[in-house]
């Protein structure tokens, strides 16, 4: 602020390039004209933050990491601070700059499968290293997705006002949204359908040769029953140059896929 202030520029342009208001450069620039660079240091006083050493943040993480001794399931900001003696928004900003959230919590599931590592490394080569001049499509569907309608329509965008619609709707049913993802160039190939069957899949395996003619497939895919119907086998096996990826089949379909030879 000072130094754009000596070279004449106004401050309203200082303040609009370094993003504060104009009374925050006048209060600069009043210090600096009463007490020189020493009226540029932050004055103690009400709001100031307290600075504590490494020992003491090492501490509030390594607590914050055990269990709390009461019992209870998490630290909170003010039992923390209650136990190392200390005000709550302390501990609320160490747990901010070393990014601890005590309070949220996330579910994780685990496969039992014996050889998930190979089948896991075999995706990821087919991902990384696909087979030359072909295809390698990430392939899933969404279903149960509610076809709503609102019962007026939409009070759109104005200043100082978001868009708005009514809490109320109309329910048309609901949709099934397949989509295949290009893995190499990020495009995505969608159809909705009413229902999710063997049916549907098979319709959406039929866009898919459509959309990419005349070029080996290769579709990342789950274990859904849908996909593995006499009807889908049948068709695969007529057209050669679909090859669905399933978890456990790679090692028949892609055998240069193996834990040593990705790259």
């Amino acid at each position: 602020m000072i130094l754009l202030a000596a070279d004449g520029v106004a401050n309203e342009q200082i303040a609009a390039r370094l993003g504060v208001s104009k009374p925050s450069v006048l209060k600069w620039r009043a210090r600096f004209q009463a007490d020189g660079v020493d009226g540029l240091d932050e004055a103690p006083g009400r709001g100031r933050r307290l600075t504590y050493g490494r020992e003491f943040v090492e501490k509030v993480v390594s607590t914050t990491l055990r269990p709390p001794i009461d019992g209870s399931t998490h630290w909170s900001t003010r039992s923390l601070g209650d136990y190392l003696g200390v005000n709550h928004v302390t501990i609320h900003r160490i747990w901010q700059d070393m990014g601890l959230q005590p309070h949220l919590t996330r579910t994780f599931k685990y496969s039992n499968d014996p050889l998930l590592d190979e089948k896991v490394t075999d995706i990821v080569g087919l991902y990384l290293n696909p087979p030359e001049k072909a295809i390698v499509l990430s392939v899933d569907e969404k279903s149960q997705i509610q076809a709503l309608d609102r019962t007026q329509p939409l009070l759109p965008l104005r200043p100082h006002q978001v868009e708005r619609h009514t809490h109320d709707y109309t329910r048309h049913g609901i949709t099934t949204l397949y989509a295949a993802l290009e893995v190499a160039t990020g495009e995505i190939t969608g159809a909705c359908y009413e229902k999710h069957r063997a049916e549907e899949f098979l319709a959406f395996l039929k866009l898919l040769i459509r959309t990419y003619p005349r070029r080996h497939l290769h579709l990342i895919v789950d274990n859904a029953s849908s996909h593995k119907t006499p009807a889908v086998q049948g068709w695969l096996a007529r057209h050669r140059r679909v090859h669905p990826a399933l978890p456990g089949r790679l090692e028949r379909q892609v055998p240069a896929f193996r834990l040593g030879q990705v790259r």
